[in-house]
């Protein structure tokens, strides 16, 4: 199960936010690279939580404060990676869930099968965002945990 470019690229912000149209993986890599625009982190937290105060902590975990108040415009390609997974996460949750609702229940929840991580805090590292999408997968195709 692989979820399209577009897809992340529309939980980023889309167009508007990215100033770019994203077809592929490959446009994808060189709008994270070139570091994602600091208002991308604000609308992938909101699409992710609905109150104020997780939106302040998730978005404090994906960055930290110190960190945050230095960016001007873009996110630095690590933290462009970062935020990037958290989208995947997001977009592949929407997908296997295909009720926005669930999705974010199931990302801001605590898993067993993830040890009782929530997997909005595995979006931090790639083994992480890995586990959480091999779990969406097994939930998507009805495979044992």
């Amino acid at each position: 199960m692989t979820i399209k470019a577009p897809q992340i690229a529309e939980v980023l912000g889309g167009a508007k936010a990215l100033k770019t149209q994203v077809h592929s993986v490959n446009d994808l890599r060189e709008v994270v690279e070139a570091g994602l625009p600091i208002e991308s982190l604000g609308i992938v937290v909101r699409r992710v939580v609905t109150n104020s105060r997780a939106a302040a902590e998730l978005t404090q975990r994906m960055i930290p404060r110190s960190s945050l108040k230095r960016i001007k415009k873009r996110l630095n390609a690590r933290q462009s990676e970062r935020l990037e997974r958290l989208a995947r996460m997001t977009a592949l949750a929407e997908e296997v869930w295909e009720d926005a609702e669930l999705a974010h229940e199931f990302l801001t929840s605590p898993q067993p099968q993830l040890g009782n991580a929530r997997p909005v805090d595995l979006a931090r590292s790639d083994l992480g965002t890995r586990q959480v999408e091999q779990l969406l997968s097994r939930i998507e195709y009805s495979l044992p945990a």
